[in-house]
């Protein structure tokens, strides 16, 4: 018995034509983006580093001589040092706690931790202004205590806290959730404590986005202006951080300082950039190891 032919539309099946699958319109897109980036991201670097050597290396080398600048990079890392491991703890907690627990508030949680993405940074330095300033709701007693912590060091270290915060929760969080419990339970079966799974099982899993959360909030530390420019007064040799150093040379028309300094953040941020692609390889690899091994 003969089979009856196939309708013309089931013979030829029409192929769903996606945005982008023509030639034309792949070369255009590709086009813009290219434009894009070298006009956003690469022109400007690029004007750094020129701007920067422009006058010779003799010339680059010196503008880290002056006191002022010296003192800029030394408080910008100190402030580093301090801020960043106190944020990788606390995106741990936070990051432990929404992920493996249900409690009432848990939402609410969340939503303070992603906070300082939602508020600018010098709305961030005027509310510690309210709180610990002179006229704030701390000030009157730190005062008659002689404790200084607005326009000194302990406001830029509490403004870069703030504006950090939720860097490493945040790479957390979702590869938390989506791990699971299950480990962590088949450890409490075995007898392990809370410090010890923590240890062993949960940090080893997220290791390379705590990695990446840590460099994150080191950049943004290193590079924040607003919340610190509010907070610090601006003083020179005292409470200037890069940032606010190089805004201060280049007012003074001292460009070429500037530029030089300005190469000493490109070079976090582009640290930064090569990080996250060694971090992302080293995820993928592990991932596909352990896909490999559970076949």
């Amino acid at each position: 018995m003969a089979r009856e032919p196939l309708p013309p539309e089931k013979k030829h099946p029409l192929r769903r034509i996606r945005v982008g699958d023509g030639p034309v319109a792949r070369s255009v897109l590709l086009g813009a983006v290219l434009v894009v980036t070298l006009l956003v991201l690469v022109a400007p670097l690029v004007a750094i580093f020129a701007e920067a050597f422009r006058h010779g290396a003799a010339a680059y080398a010196a503008s880290f001589a002056a006191p002022d600048t010296q003192y800029a990079i030394g408080l910008t890392l100190f402030t580093a040092l301090i801020v960043v491991p106190i944020n990788v703890g606390f995106g741990i907690a936070a990051a432990w706690c929404i992920a493996k627990f249900r409690f009432p508030g848990r939402n609410l949680l969340v939503a303070l931790v992603e906070l300082p993405f939602s508020i600018s940074p010098i709305i961030a330095g005027v509310a510690y202004l309210f709180v610990y300033g002179a006229q704030g709701l701390f000030g009157p007693w730190l005062e008659a205590h002689d404790i200084k912590i607005m326009f000194a060091v302990p406001a830029i270290i509490l403004a870069s806290l703030f504006v950090t915060a939720p860097f490493v929760a945040r790479e957390l969080i979702p590869l938390m959730i989506a791990q699971g419990s299950e480990e962590e339970e088949a450890a409490v079966t075995l007898g392990a404590g809370g410090w010890r799974i923590l240890r062993l099982v949960t940090l080893p899993n997220v290791r390379f986005a705590l990695l990446y959360g840590a460099a994150l909030c080191n950049a943004r530390v290193m590079g924040e202006f607003g919340a610190v420019s509010v907070v610090s007064g601006n003083i020179r040799g005292q409470t200037n951080t890069l940032p606010l150093q190089i805004e201060l040379l280049y007012q003074d028309n001292n460009a070429i300082a500037a530029f030089a300094v300005a190469t000493l953040l490109t070079a976090v941020a582009l640290v930064t950039l090569i990080a996250k692609t060694i971090i992302e390889r080293l995820d993928a690899a592990r991932e596909k190891t352990a896909g490999r091994a559970g076949h």
